[in-house]
């Protein structure tokens, strides 16, 4: 393309889905013009090799970290504040340490007491995945047309977060900056709640004595097939989601399941007036997503570009 990189080197700690996405979207878009990949996992690192999405990969946290200018941890939320501990002392004066948990108050709380004085910490969350993982899942496109939301701790500084925010809009995202609890709150109810629902309505049809697991597979109706999907996704990331965002997920699961109970009383006592206001508003929601534009899971949803 002919284009100058945004930043000399890119650290990816974790090389799945959103990690080999980013890889290849930087490469694609001239975000970059060294990307390093680290994974402790020689397997792991064997297999991105294949891919070919990384200029160097790491069996080294040091040696991949060295000299990056954005250092990204792309792991399950759990692991971040070792692995900042572990990175700290390598990483240069000026580089930005960040991440794309979609969990916020628990990483500023683990990971910004190991950033060393001269990096710039700023936590992100690109609203993007698939429910697909492993290096071989990545690809350019994910972040097309999708949110990037920052995080910044009080007192960043605005050209860091600025450049932050020029590498994921040259990705394809579009940039908000939210304080971390209400980030927790919004996806909390945007993606945590309905995993969990989609976790245990799966799990449920599974446990079924009376519904056999061949009926549940071939007869499945386009509902329970989404949530089959959404139960697909990386078991260890959605763990360390729902442990480290446990006091928003509990407060939205409360009103879930308060609105549940009135559903339930609705259905008994053949309220239909009260089931069709519900399903009313509800379409309307589905309305406001599509004309959004976020209502597919392909990427830039499904819509072809314009030229």
């Amino acid at each position: 393309m002919g284009e100058k990189p945004l930043l000399d080197r890119v650290a990816l700690i974790g090389l799945g889905l959103i990690g080999s996405s980013i890889a290849h979207a930087a490469r694609r878009k001239s975000a970059a013009g060294h990307i390093a990949g680290y994974t402790h996992r020689a397997e792991t690192r064997e297999r991105a090799r294949k891919v070919g999405f990384a200029d160097s990969l790491h069996a080294s946290l040091a040696d991949a970290v060295r000299d990056a200018d954005l250092v990204i941890l792309c792991t399950p939320v759990g692991v971040y504040g070792e692995i900042a501990k572990e990175a700290a002392p390598h990483l240069r004066p000026g580089a930005i340490l960040s991440d794309v948990g979609s969990v916020k108050t628990a990483v500023v709380r683990d990971v910004g007491p190991q950033v060393p004085e001269g990096v710039h910490f700023i936590p992100a969350h690109p609203i993007a995945g698939t429910e697909q993982s492993g290096p071989e899942a990545g690809f350019a496109e994910l972040f097309e047309g999708r949110w990037c939301i920052l995080t910044p701790p009080p007192g960043t500084e605005p050209a860091a977060i600025e450049r932050l925010g020029d590498f994921w809009k040259r990705l394809g995202s579009a940039i908000d900056v939210m304080d971390p609890r209400h980030h927790d709150l919004v996806l909390a109810i945007t993606s945590h709640v309905p995993h969990l629902i989609a976790y245990n309505i799966v799990g449920t049809a599974a446990d079924l004595e009376t519904v056999t697991q061949g009926e549940v597979i071939k007869y499945s109706a386009g509902g329970f097939r989404d949530f089959t999907r959404i139960a697909a996704s990386d078991p260890t990331m959605w763990r360390d989601v729902f442990l480290n965002n446990r006091e928003a997920v509990l407060e939205m699961l409360g009103r879930f399941n308060e609105d549940l109970s009135a559903l339930q009383r609705a259905i008994r006592w053949g309220d239909g007036e009260a089931l069709f206001n519900l399903f009313t508003r509800t379409r309307d929601i589905r309305r406001g997503i599509v004309e959004a534009g976020q209502d597919t899971a392909a990427p830039n949803f499904g819509r072809a570009k314009k030229d």
